[in-house]
């Protein structure tokens, strides 16, 4: 099971006209951020879930059952959003300590709000339960190809909108995002992902060799504490030759600030640490090297903005 360059094209044709094509912002000479925050629903995921459910309304399977999906939060949101603009319930599993704000919103968007479990997977399995029993439509937060395909529009917009970059900064948590972008671009400029100290999933997965099962918590765990790595994603990372860096607690805060500060851009902590591998020297380009940050959500509580 692999997802294709041509099927992240035809993913850029499905969804035109349902998501947002984000702006990117030139801070340096050497540094663009990529304001994926600012897509519906406050990030990146309805690139993926409007191309699933897209694609299954052209094959017949998107019917009056709706859809079921399983979050931290913002793939929730996006599930939900594409399926209230199209028209389908949507019934969104999240953990019980998914943050407040993402819980509130997923209500405006008319979504069945099921709070169940402490971590993703084990939200996940409840709504693997709730679609079998109900023949409603899954949209998995990271691993589905039409759901990989629909994250690397965000490679094709960086080809079409800059003139030339060497390296894109990409946050991992289940890896849907990095399997696309590096899927769209992996041939055309270094991938690198940038992984929580605290969820390092990718990183023990390349460490092993094989997908493995990685205890997650921190910060940024809402979004990227997947405890395995998608399947999609490790041959991504794999054909693309991927490599990971992780930051601690403290970079990420510093990181999150310093985006607000200095740009008033207000993300979530998973958000932040794409930024945060360049502030920590985590990551450390070379001179000249033109990098690109992907800024990917801005699902939070700006009160909690230092």
């Amino acid at each position: 099971m692999t997802v294709t360059r041509e099927d992240v094209q035809r993913a850029a044709t499905r969804i035109a006209g349902r998501v947002r094509r984000t702006p990117v912002l030139q801070v340096s000479p050497t540094l663009t951020l990529k304001l994926e925050l600012l897509q519906h629903v406050g990030s990146f995921k309805p690139r993926g879930a409007f191309n699933r459910l897209l694609s299954a309304k052209e094959q017949g399977l998107l019917t009056g059952q709706g859809v079921v999906a399983a979050s931290g939060g913002n793939a929730g949101l996006a599930a939900a959003y594409a399926a209230r603009e199209l028209g389908v319930p949507a019934r969104i599993f999240v953990p019980v300590n998914a943050p407040a704000p993402k819980v509130a919103r997923l209500r405006t968007l008319d979504a069945d709000v099921v709070q169940v479990g402490n971590e993703y997977a084990e939200a996940y399995e409840a709504a693997a339960v709730a679609c079998e029993e109900s023949g409603a439509l899954l949209v998995h937060a990271f691993d589905q190809p039409e759901v990989v395909a629909g994250q690397g529009t965000i490679g094709l917009e960086l080809l079409e909108d800059l003139d030339d970059f060497d390296t894109v900064l990409v946050a991992v948590g289940g890896g849907g995002l990095i399997a696309g972008i590096s899927t769209a671009i992996g041939d055309r400029a270094k991938v690198v992902a940038v992984e929580p100290e605290l969820a390092p999933t990718l990183a023990r997965t390349l460490a092993a060799g094989e997908r493995v099962d990685v205890q997650v918590g921190g910060l940024a765990a809402d979004s990227l504490g997947a405890r395995r790595l998608g399947e999609l994603a490790f041959e991504a990372v794999k054909a693309n030759s991927v490599r990971s860096v992780l930051v601690d607690e403290d970079a990420i805060v510093a990181a999150r600030n310093e985006l607000w500060h200095e740009y008033h851009l207000a993300v979530e902590h998973g958000a932040a640490v794409s930024y945060a591998a360049l502030l920590s020297g985590a990551y450390q380009p070379v001179d000249g090297e033109r990098v690109v940050a992907v800024i990917c959500g801005a699902n939070t509580d700006p009160s909690t903005l230092g």
